[in-house]
């Protein structure tokens, strides 16, 4: 792998944290992001799963997080132009607009707009992820689209100013999600889960994913996501999950108890809200 990238660490289910948290009995655990392209990565040492990455230390990281007897899912990704400036490598983005942070906007690298097929080089990565992914033993990936990394820039009429069947209509910015979607859908058994993370905003630019801080609402400062997905749930056809800063029993208990979310949602919270003791 490239100096700049790693492999999972011994993933003892004893020691690291997804053993530890299947076994007091999670039904599903969700990894951070594991990168889709070992040249395109957000900072030093971002794991990478692509065809030439070693498969045991993601077996073991596997076997680790579904010690207890629950699922596991890999969150899989592209940085796109949110890249750490000085990094090797390289910065794509659908159009050459760099994340605008004023005076801190040289933390991140210029981006330099995708050719066609860098774009289906791409989707053709997630979908090598994702079989390598459900080879090591994983149940699941979850495709990242939000949070201002490369798929959501794709979403983006902000960040997506191409004019050609990847920019301009919603169908057109949302061409490459969906092909992901497609490819990777197409590359795993009908058994093994295919998920997509979005969000309502979220990124470096406009950090909704940590909450509003200056808020004195339990729901705006930890589970910030939580009036979206009451919208969403009223009419999505598919499952929904909630998640974005919620640490405490209390918060958890708040949410166990909203009545126009779904079942399994509540009782995932309900779960939270439990004590445990240490693993």
């Amino acid at each position: 792998m490239p100096p700049h990238s790693r492999e999972p660490g011994p993933h003892a289910a004893g020691r690291h944290p997804n053993g530890c948290r299947s076994v007091r009995g999670t039904g599903l655990l969700i990894t951070g992001n594991v990168m889709v392209h070992a040249e395109a990565l957000t900072g030093p040492a971002g794991v990478v799963l692509d065809e030439n990455a070693p498969l045991e230390p993601f077996a073991a990281w596997a076997r680790a997080g579904k010690s207890g007897g629950g699922a596991l899912w890999m969150q899989i990704n592209h940085p796109g132009r949110q890249v750490a400036s000085g990094m090797p490598g390289v910065v794509w983005g659908p159009s050459d607009i760099g994340v605008s942070l004023g005076r801190h906007s040289s933390r991140f690298g210029r981006p330099t707009a995708m050719t066609p097929r860098q774009i289906e080089e791409t989707v053709a990565r997630y979908a090598a992820t994702a079989r390598r992914a459900e080879q090591a033993g994983f149940d699941g990936v979850e495709v990242h689209a939000a949070h201002g990394y490369l798929l959501s820039q794709f979403l983006s009429p902000l960040v997506n100013k191409r004019t050609d069947q990847w920019g301009g209509s919603l169908e057109n910015r949302a061409r490459t999600p969906l092909d992901v979607v497609r490819a990777v859908r197409a590359a795993v058994p009908p058994s093994f889960a295919v998920a997509v993370k979005l969000n309502s905003g979220g990124s470096y630019e406009s950090p909704a994913m940590t909450g509003r801080s200056t808020d004195t609402r339990t729901r705006a400062r930890e589970a910030y996501f939580l009036d979206l997905a009451e919208d969403l749930v009223t009419t999505s056809p598919l499952p929904l999950m909630l998640t974005g800063g919620i640490t405490r029993r209390a918060t958890a208990r708040m949410i166990s108890e909203q009545r126009r979310q779904p079942k399994a949602l509540r009782d995932y919270r309900t779960w939270l809200a439990k004590p445990r003791s240490a693993a």
